[in-house]
């Protein structure tokens, strides 16, 4: 007899043998029944239903982009120039808060004339933000601020407001972005 040909019969009993001896090993599944004189009796049976509830949250802007006011120079001296921000709706099934930071500790600046440096160094704290038309602003930052809080709700909107710092002796001619970021978090 060939060696060979006996190991892979040999291996295929094994596996059979192995299969046989868990299922003889293993319990029958309970199953529930009941019998009731018919046509009088009752046979209830129950059964039960399981679910698990994740996190559910979301987060939406009325805006992805908010076009800054440029200043005159009324705005270079009240030192600021206040415009509207995008309006947050949180919905969640569970308490969150809604924070905000800059993307980057300075805005990105381009020349737009020739001749004058567009302010390469311009910090993020420029750009202020409120969650009311007059305030209280705080000064935008890479570290995340709370701009909002709550309990499981089906829709709770946050109103941002920005306000612009300018100095005229800093803010030169350029075109100027800054990534704002916001995000939902469970507590």
């Amino acid at each position: 007899m060939d060696v060979h040909a006996v190991i892979p019969y040999a291996a295929t009993f094994r596996c059979l043998a192995l299969s046989l001896a868990l299922a003889l090993l293993a319990e029958p599944a309970a199953a529930q029944s009941c019998s009731a004189p018919v046509p009088s009796g009752s046979c209830p049976v129950n059964t039960s239903a399981t679910l698990t509830v994740p996190d559910v949250m979301q987060l939406t802007l009325t805006s992805t982009s908010t076009a800054l006011t440029a200043p005159a120079a009324a705005g270079y001296d009240a030192g600021f120039v206040a415009n509207t921000g995008p309006t947050a709706t949180v919905k969640s099934n569970r308490a969150w808060r809604l924070q905000i930071s800059a993307a980057a500790a300075t805005w990105t600046a381009t020349n737009t004339q020739p001749g004058v440096n567009a302010r390469p160094n311009k910090p993020a704290a420029d750009l202020e933000w409120g969650t009311a038309v007059g305030g209280p602003f705080t000064a935008l930052s890479v570290t995340p601020a709370t701009a909002k809080s709550g309990s499981a709700t089906a829709g709770t909107p946050t109103s941002i407001f920005f306000q612009t710092m300018y100095s005229w002796g800093l803010d030169t001619p350029g075109a100027y972005s800054l990534p704002v970021v916001f995000t939902l978090l469970a507590p």
